[in-house]
């Protein structure tokens, strides 16, 4: 593990709760896995890992905050489903506050709920080891998923998707952010 990384781990045992910092190390490690199976950086694919969740553990009323001090655009959607707005908050404290320079790791953490159409590898990576890292257990599909994601990423993400919208769509009171909706279309035709 690089110097970057050693610190980065240090800084997030500080500001996430225990459930959540396993959770980030999880991620973390499964994305270093999948970055050596397809070829790019690891400590960068590492270093998403462990700040793709950097702002899960502010309280909501401060991720407003935040959010509208540092200019942040939020989505109608994403201001009335705060679950989903630490996703942006945390790329931006991951440039600011982290000190991450690289574009491809900031829009990682960025995209990393709900995903985008057109993602790049790192992005694909730190979404699908959010789904699959090894403390996760309450997905469906999770075996074929888990395998999927070192055979077949883009395969992995559509799935992934697809059973994100089949698990929301039969929740009454979660609702479905349309750029899950959006990276599904996208991603769809890679489950045939």
């Amino acid at each position: 593990m690089n110097e970057r990384n050693t610190e980065l781990k240090k800084k997030m045992k500080k500001v996430l709760d225990k459930n959540r910092y396993q959770h980030t190390l999880g991620v973390a490690y499964t994305a270093a896995s999948l970055a050596m199976r397809y070829g790019i950086n690891i400590d960068d694919a590492f270093a998403a890992g462990l700040l793709h969740d950097c702002a899960k553990c502010i309280p909501t009323d401060e991720k407003y905050s935040l959010c509208e001090k540092y200019g942040i655009r939020l989505s109608d959607f994403e201001k009335k489903n705060s679950a989903l707005i630490h996703a942006k908050l945390g790329a931006y404290l991951a440039e600011i506050k982290y000190g991450i320079t690289d574009n491809d790791i900031i829009a990682a953490i960025r995209t990393h709920t709900t995903g985008e159409p057109d993602m790049s590898l790192m992005q694909k990576i730190i979404f699908t080891a959010d789904y699959i890292e090894p403390g996760r257990d309450q997905a469906a599909n999770l075996p074929e998923i888990r395998q999927m994601a070192f055979t077949d990423l883009d395969r992995a993400v559509a799935k992934i998707l697809s059973d994100t919208l089949n698990y929301l769509g039969k929740r009454k009171d979660q609702p479905i952010d349309p750029a899950t909706r959006e990276t599904y279309e996208f991603y769809k035709d890679k489950l045939n």
